[in-house]
């Protein structure tokens, strides 16, 4: 293993646990071009992807070997962003892996003596959940993967409150903008180029968006100023809040432009067959998942983020006719020219 540059104290060096993840990569490239020193972890055996500036650490975080080994490459990192996901979306692997996978995290931050920084979901806030979402509202969760987000965050709060580490979520709404196994190249838009869509609730109830890009960029605006927070902070990334009609009304728009559909021919919207994910639940973990997260897409909601604002300012926000086209062009559905997308937009 390549040895580490000895750094002047001045450094901002971070550790992006999971770096090749969808969110994990977006930090890396945020961190990175901020300026930061970026080591990112990855498991044995995988491909680093190409980013500059950026040492990669192949070290497993289940084995006690691998843990010890990761604390000592990522000797002088000041801040942990925790980006592990169980290998699956199943209830089953969130259960068996979530909790020792973030005790991993736990581990190396107290070790490094950093700020463990990890991306939260509304999952906590339930079915019950109140349209508008303030921060530090109650945890209300109403099924298993809540259940278990919401230990999660209470160990890891205890564990501040301890005084063994300092640490921020930052709670957002469904990933887009990169990398792939989201509901828009899941479900949504396997069909678009056919001039159909997916989309999987009601078209007139809005729900949060969260540009992973921006959200990667929020992580390094709090981890500037990590030192003027509370050692525990559980704060809401707004993003983009948009409805169904949004994105039909927008993705109408570039399958036209595209020649996907002539110019007086509309988008065939269907929606996610939830009775079909429930009956083979059962036998399909990985549905069953997806089952339970139904009152998602029926339930009005967006996260309020003026904790967040009045510790950074302003939110790191691309225009959503923007964030929509790089998304496309990132799942190869548009080519790297410049695209036109409008529409009007639904926004917190």
């Amino acid at each position: 293993m390549q040895s580490l540059p000895i750094l002047p104290p001045s450094s901002h060096t971070v550790l992006v646990l999971g770096g090749r993840g969808r969110f994990g990569l977006a930090a890396v490239q945020a961190f990175a071009r901020s300026g930061w020193r970026v080591l990112a972890q990855m498991r044995p055996g995988a491909t680093a992807p190409q980013v500059q500036g950026v040492q990669w650490l192949a070290h497993a975080v289940d084995t006690t070997a691998g843990l010890e080994a990761l604390k000592a490459d990522a000797r002088g990192a000041t801040v942990v962003v925790h980006a592990l996901n169980p290998a699956r979306y199943t209830r089953q692997a969130w259960e068996r892996e979530n909790g020792p996978l973030l005790k991993a995290g736990m581990a190396v931050a107290q070790a490094l003596g950093a700020t463990l920084m990890l991306p939260g979901n509304v999952y906590n806030f339930g079915q019950s959940m109140p349209p508008v979402l303030m921060e530090g509202a109650p945890y209300r969760p109403s099924m298993a993967m809540g259940r278990i987000r919401t230990r999660m965050e209470e160990e890891l709060e205890g564990a501040t409150q301890r005084g063994e580490l300092r640490a921020v979520i930052v709670r957002a709404g469904n990933f887009y903008g990169q990398g792939q196994g989201t509901w828009l190249d899941l479900a949504m838009l396997k069909g678009i180029q056919s001039g159909k869509l997916v989309f999987p609730g009601p078209l007139d109830v809005a729900t949060p968006w969260a540009y992973l890009p921006d959200l990667a960029q929020t992580f390094v605006q709090l981890a500037r100023v990590r030192h003027s927070m509370a050692p525990f902070e559980s704060l809401h990334f707004a993003g983009h809040t948009l409805a169904g009609h949004d994105w039909v009304q927008a993705l109408q728009d570039v399958a036209r432009q595209q020649g996907w559909l002539g110019e007086d021919q509309s988008l065939e919207v269907a929606g996610l067959p939830w009775p079909l994910l429930r009956l083979v639940g059962p036998l399909v973990p990985s549905w069953a998942a997806l089952a339970a997260l139904r009152y998602l897409w029926k339930q009005p909601h967006r996260l309020d983020n003026r904790r967040l604002l009045s510790i950074i300012g302003d939110e790191p926000h691309t225009p959503w006719p923007l964030a929509l086209g790089r998304t496309l062009q990132h799942l190869k559905l548009l080519p790297l020219a410049p695209v036109q997308v409008h529409t009007l937009v639904t926004q917190p």
